[in-house]
């Protein structure tokens, strides 16, 4: 176990509030030192525009934001840094691959398939770009223990199937998929994938090269970085075939009355000034992951996980949704007779941040039949004394209920 203590003296907000229990890093993390410091720091020390000046602050920043593409494709083993394509979020970079792939190679009566398991960034814009090409958009099935369906997989699979888009990590369930079983399934057909990453990178390892996928994605606000960055990576030969998302100013060779050109990779997807300061938190938020080790984090979170779970299936009024047999640090529940919004008010008045309502996954709701669930999700800075007055604060909620 991490002696998570001594890891939230890296953090200021818990200094800030001595008595704050977060159990909502599934939402967003909370925000090291480090971080805060590399932002401040380039807007004092190196505040330029990159990809364009010619004087030293502004190579310096240049230099500082390129430095994050290597330290990603070392973090993750990503085979080139050209593809690896900065943008504003997980969200972001489905729609730009939705859009900028899925435009120009979408046809009528073509399918993409994705799961009843995602986030509403990973359904919203596979639903509008088959509108738009009159594609359909085809779903795995999750069952009753939060894990999906994946021999209904060749069944889904026809000759009209171009990409299967799968989330790695539940954000509801915690459940990580065999995504490496869903990719082979997928290479032997000629059939992409993309991989949503943004439950999987900050909680275990991740290996790009081996995992073998066409496009991933991931955030760095859920990896202890900055909101408003994150990443798209994909195969090199895809990345140079796709059209533009954005036009602008860097992600253009050349621009005359009669039309343009555009840039290589990945600058062509990088249109407009960057989000500098938020790409340059984003390297040293994944510098503080690797020294601390994205393995000593799972190894935490798999002990605090199975903690808590022992410790809610205690409270006899408490509902748990999903048992998936290999899953990460995020656990879904309600209280009888307490609506989750009551319950996360409650917690509250003590301190204590839990997420409630539907997790932007409707379609994981109406499988439960719930319009809204509990949620609590771990992180490096979470023990066991804030599970223990977690649930000590939910048997006392009961009681004021009943």
């Amino acid at each position: 176990m991490l002696n998570a203590q001594n890891v939230k003296k890296d953090f200021p907000i818990f200094s800030n509030h001595d008595d704050l229990y977060y159990f909502d890093s599934a939402s967003t993390t909370q925000k090291p030192q480090a971080v805060i410091d590399s932002v401040s720091s380039f807007y004092s020390s190196s505040n330029a525009n990159i990809h364009r000046a010619l004087y030293k602050i502004g190579e310096t920043a240049t230099d500082a934001y390129e430095n994050v593409r290597i330290k990603i494709k070392s973090f993750l083993n990503v085979p080139d840094t050209h593809e690896i394509v900065f943008t504003k979020g997980t969200t972001e970079s489905i729609n730009l691959v939705s859009n900028a792939w899925g435009r120009k190679h979408l046809k009528q009566k073509h399918s993409i398939i994705i799961s009843e398991m995602e986030h509403h960034a990973n359904i919203v814009p596979w639903q509008m770009i088959a509108k738009e090409k009159q594609a359909k958009v085809k779903y795995i099935p999750l069952s009753e223990n939060g894990e999906l369906a994946i021999n209904t997989l060749n069944k889904l699979i026809d000759e009209n199937t171009k990409i299967i888009s799968i989330v790695h990590q539940s954000n509801v369930f915690g459940t990580i998929n065999p995504v490496e079983k869903i990719i082979k399934i997928a290479k032997e057909l000629n059939i992409l994938t993309l991989i949503d990453g943004a439950q999987s990178v900050p909680h275990f390892k991740v290996d790009i090269e081996e995992m073998g996928c066409d496009f991933f994605v991931f955030s760095g606000h859920k990896i202890l970085g900055p909101t408003g960055v994150g990443v798209l990576i994909a195969r090199k030969e895809l990345l140079e075939s796709m059209d533009p998302f954005l036009g602008g100013g860097v992600m253009i060779d050349e621009v005359t009355m009669n039309g343009s050109t555009w840039n290589q990779i990945p600058l062509k997807f990088e249109a407009g000034t960057a989000n500098i300061a938020q790409v340059i938190g984003l390297g040293e938020a994944i510098g503080y992951v690797q020294n601390v080790g994205i393995e000593k984090i799972y190894q935490h979170e798999k002990e605090l996980l199975a903690y808590c779970l022992q410790k809610f299936k205690e409270i006899d009024e408490l509902k748990i949704y999903g048992n998936p047999s290999h899953r990460g640090g995020i656990i879904t529940f309600n209280i009888d007779d307490i609506h989750p919004h009551d319950l996360a008010k409650f917690l509250d008045t003590d301190n204590i941040c839990i997420r409630a309502g539907h997790h932007c996954a409707q379609p994981i709701m109406h499988k439960i039949g719930k319009s809204s669930t509990a949620r609590v999700s771990f992180y490096l800075y979470n023990d066991f004394g804030e599970i223990d007055y977690l649930c000590e604060t939910i048997k006392k909620t009961i009681s004021i209920f009943k």
